[in-house]
């Protein structure tokens, strides 16, 4: 089955596509993503360590976590990229918090800055800053 591109709101009936309000991730441990997670620099906006469900503050959107048993198992998905001011500075602060980013900020052909680190669960994340004025895509 394949989808027809749609181009403008025109095509969803006036409605836009505006934002992301929030991206969910699963955690078997959530004291130990909670951990990570604040180490990292996100405000904790709802919840705690023996809590369900824990929600950050990302910009003017929210990082979620949901706990799920150990019963439930996931693979690679892909990765939430979060645009952030100093990328150097960020990974540093990651390093300094004793967490292992998989490598040291690079610059990308794509006219970004990025470093990628995975959560304990492992879930990726990118945390990227625009080099210029070309336009950008997803690191």
């Amino acid at each position: 089955m394949s989808a027809k591109p749609v181009r403008d709101s025109a095509d969803r009936g006036g409605a836009a596509i505006e934002s992301i309000s929030a991206v969910t991730l699963a955690t078997h441990d959530m004291a130990r993503a909670l951990r990570f997670y604040l180490a990292l620099g996100f405000p904790l906006r709802y919840g705690g360590e023996s809590a369900q469900f824990s929600s950050f503050s990302a910009g003017n959107a929210c990082l979620n976590l949901i706990a799920e048993g150990t019963d439930r198992a996931w693979s690679w998905w892909g990765r939430v990229i979060f645009y952030v001011s100093d990328v150097d500075a960020l990974y540093r602060h990651a390093v300094d918090q004793g967490l292992q980013p998989d490598f040291s900020p690079r610059d990308a052909t794509w006219n970004e800055r990025y470093f990628h680190i995975s959560d304990p669960d492992g879930h990726e994340l990118s945390f990227a800053k625009h080099l210029g004025n070309d336009s950008a895509t997803a690191s």
